[in-house]
């Protein structure tokens, strides 16, 4: 089955311009170099599938041309991967009944905490999102496609990225323990973590990433959860022919 990716962000939590810098990069008019926060879109069988709800999900959605979503996978629970659910709200309106949220428990906690107000049955408030939380742990189906959550690290907290079909998506991590790799080799489309060339606790660097491509061997492989350190031309020319960053808008079509 074909399906198409599109990165709605690539920028860390800061996002790229970041706020009050003066960097080549923030000022830069390349506009590949201006990053919102990270997420994509799948798209299969008729079927929109976002992962992550940023802080810019609505500029991303409206860039888009989201007219409507199926699902929502969370990759975990901070802050510029859930702030912007709120914004799903006229996306839930047109759904069918609630629009499914995916989540392992710990996002899933951290959803309900962010956003009582939403999970509060008690509150039938019509305009609030109407969504309904699922857990995830292991593999499920969705709308026909296998989506396999793939443990990562994060410093210190566990996390997930997701595969599916010859696809992954890896947008935080600073390790990806040995029992996860078999899920990720060799791939048609590789999406890593690559924060900088400078070592950061919890997320992967350029150079580990580059490492990660030769040992899982993707036929092509994407940097994301991209810091303003990283000017988009200067930093491609020192890739790999079949690595590149990731960009905005940036869509790509592979098997599902």
């Amino acid at each position: 089955m074909k399906a198409t990716l599109t990165v709605l962000g690539s920028g860390t939590s800061m996002g790229v311009p970041t706020i009050g810098c003066d960097c080549a990069v923030c000022r830069s008019d390349d506009a590949r170099d201006r990053r919102l926060r990270p997420s994509v879109l799948l798209e299969f069988a008729d079927r929109h599938v976002l992962i992550d709800t940023t802080p810019d999900f609505r500029e991303q959605a409206i860039r888009a041309g989201i007219r409507k979503l199926d699902a929502v996978l969370y990759t975990h629970g901070h802050a510029d991967h859930i702030l912007g659910l709120d914004d799903l709200r006229p996306l839930s309106f047109r759904h069918p009944g609630r629009l499914p949220l995916y989540a392992d428990a710990h996002a899933a906690r951290s959803l309900r905490e962010t956003f009582g107000y939403i999970f509060d049955e008690a509150n039938t408030y019509a305009s609030k999102a109407q969504v309904v939380l699922n857990h995830i742990d292991d593999a499920f189906d969705l709308f026909g496609a296998r989506i396999e959550p793939v443990r990562v690290m994060h410093g210190d907290d566990e996390i997930h990225g997701f595969r599916f079909g010859n696809a992954a998506y890896l947008t935080d991590f600073s390790d990806i323990p040995a029992a996860s790799k078999p899920q990720l080799r060799g791939l048609d489309i590789l999406f890593l973590d690559a924060l900088r060339h400078k070592p950061h606790p919890t997320h992967s660097t350029v150079e580990n990433s580059l490492k990660l491509v030769e040992e899982l061997a993707p036929k092509r492989a994407f940097f994301t959860h991209i810091s303003h350190d990283l000017p988009h031309e200067e930093t491609n020319a020192g890739l790999p022919p079949h690595v590149r960053l990731a960009h905005d808008g940036l869509k790509l079509e592979f098997e599902i």
